[in-house]
Parts: C-alpha cells; structure tokens; sequence
C-alpha cells in the first residue's frame, strides 16, 4: 500500500494500491498501522519531510512495526559540490544571496513566507509545484512546473529570466540535477539548503532488526530492495545506517539506489 500526502495536484502514481491523504499524525498512523495489519513500513519521503519522517518513526516504536528509510542520494558528493555555498536553512540562504538581483528559488511552496518576509521587493523568479495559496508580490515571478527538467531547457530558463543566483535545497537525485550544471555553465553562484542530519526520534535500538522485502517507487523508478532480512544489534546507536554494498543489491541498481538507513525495530 503506498500512501501520498495530497499535497500535489494529479500525482504520478505508483504500482499497487494507494491511499492520499494525511493520517493525523503519529497517533493516527499508529491506528491505522494496527487497523489494517500493516507487518513493514518503507519511509520514501522527500528528504525535508522531517514531520512525516518523524510521525512514522513514533508510530513505527508505538506498534512494534519494523520501519526502514529509503532516501535518495543528496547532492553533496557533486562534483561541483565544493563551488557552491552550502547554508543550515532558507533563511540562512536569503542571507547569503542577498545581493542576487534576479534570483532563480527552487525551495518549494513550504518556504515562500521566508522570501515574502524578506524579499518581498525583489525580483526573485520563483518555481513550484503546487500553486501559491496567495497572490504574489508585483515584483516577483511565478512558475508553475514539475521536473524531470534537462540541462537545455534549464539553461535556456536562466537566460530568459536573467537569473544571476540559483537557491535550491538539497532535495538530491537527478530529476532537478540539471540546473545545477545550467548555473555552472552560465556562471551564476548556487545557494544550496543542506539536508538536516537525521537523528532517531526517541526510537531505541538494539535488538534484532527484521526488515522485509520491499518495493518501492523512488523518483518514478521501481527499485527493489532485495536480500533486507537483517539482523543487527547495535547497543545505544540512535540510527543504523546500512551501505548499498551492506544491503547486497544488485550492481547495475547501485546508480540509482536510494541510501537506506533502519530508523526503527519491532
């Protein structure tokens, strides 16, 4: 059973059965694990979801239900990784492009109060997913888009809208890649918001882990986690991180693997 949010208008489904929608926070998940008999939980949220990460994290250690997260790789093993400037949060990187005088922001719906708050004047060129719930300021640009994006059509994107700095998140994979590459090509500086390190939510590890078989959709790409029966006993470490060479997954995966961490125990 996959479960989306709803945040997004006409989603691109996965494989199987689907339920859209919130649960009413760990409790409501916690209920609705028990209800239904669920044996296993695949945390595939978007990197920042840290409240859904950590609403199943706590249904997951109420219920007993082994939970494992798939993430996909972040961006910070980039090659051009060392050029950009990396900051703890959106904030932080108004800060560091204030100067920008047309900047290109890719940080989501979630984060537009930061900018009406602070760059409310300038012409940023703003590109979302889902539509803003209010207007937008006079000065500001709005594109309504989804990914996957290509180095050509993210190039040429900059140039009409003569972006002079990029802020992004570090939401990795290569759907979005692109204009990464587009920003270095056309030498416009990069602002990334860097992943928050992930620390249990109260979940005490240290017994056996069983994690079952799993199939997952990641970035619109069924990836099978195969061979995930573990056993693991890892005192008071907080969160076990297995490898992809750990989770013995078949090589020609390893590129589009996601990073697989066990966040919770039966």
């Amino acid at each position: 059973i996959s479960s989306l949010a709803g945040r997004v208008p006409d989603p691109a489904l996965p494989v199987g059965e689907v339920r859209i929608g919130g649960f009413g926070g760990a409790d409501g998940l916690a209920t609705w694990l028990r209800d239904n008999n669920i044996t296993a939980v695949v945390d595939a949220t978007h990197p920042f979801a840290a409240r859904m990460s950590r609403n199943a994290a706590q249904a997951a250690e109420a219920t007993g239900v082994p939970l494992v997260r798939l993430a996909r790789p972040g961006w910070s093993g980039h090659e051009r990784a060392g050029e950009w400037t990396w900051v703890a949060d959106v904030p932080a990187a108004i800060d560091a492009a204030d100067a920008a005088r047309r900047p290109l922001v890719t940080t989501g719906r979630q984060s537009v109060g930061h900018y009406l708050s602070a760059w409310a004047e300038k012409e940023i060129v703003l590109r979302i997913v889902e539509p803003l719930t209010d207007p937008a300021p006079p000065a500001w640009t709005v594109l309504r888009s989804r990914g996957p994006y290509d180095l050509p059509g993210e190039r040429e994107l900059m140039r009409e809208q003569r972006a002079d700095h990029l802020v992004t998140k570090d939401s990795g994979g290569t759907f979005t890649a692109p204009k990464l590459e587009a920003a270095a090509e056309l030498g416009i500086p990069v602002v990334v918001v860097a992943r928050r390190v992930r620390v249990a939510f109260g979940v005490k590890l240290g017994v056996e882990v069983f994690v079952l078989v799993a199939e997952v959709m990641v970035a619109s790409r069924r990836v099978a986690i195969h061979q995930a029966m573990l056993a693991a006993t890892v005192g008071d470490a907080s969160v076990a991180d297995f490898s992809r060479s750990q989770m013995k997954m078949s090589p020609r995966r390893l590129s589009t693997a996601p990073s697989i961490e066990m966040v919770s125990t039966g």
